[in-house]
Order: structure tokens, then C-alpha cells, then sequence
């Protein structure tokens, strides 16, 4: 599944439930390299900062 941008957004949205912010923007950066358009984007972005809240 490499290069697969939802992999990583769904190991990140696990991790995110589960209260492991670590873990959650490891995995939220990593779909954000991967995602190819914009309102993708911008959803993975506002996951991302509720992570770092």
C-alpha cells in the first residue's frame, strides 16, 4: 500500500480515537505527502492540527 495516502490516514485516525496524538501526526504527516488533492488536503490538515490541540 505504499503510496496509498488513506493507509496512513486510517492508521492516523486509529491512533487519533485511541488518544495516541504521537502516534496519530506520525501518521497524518505522513498521508499528507501521499494525498492528491485539495479538499483531501485540507481535511487531513484540520485532523491534524485537532492532534496537536
Amino acid at each position: 500500500m505504499k503510496g496509498y495516502y488513506l493507509y496512513p490516514a486510517t492508521v492516523a485516525d486509529f491512533y487519533r480515537r485511541l488518544g495516541d496524538s504521537k502516534r496519530a501526526v506520525q501518521h497524518y504527516e505522513e498521508a499528507l505527502g501521499l494525498v492528491g488533492t485539495e479538499p483531501e488536503r485540507r481535511f487531513l490538515e484540520r485532523r491534524l492540527a485537532e492532534c496537536n490541540n
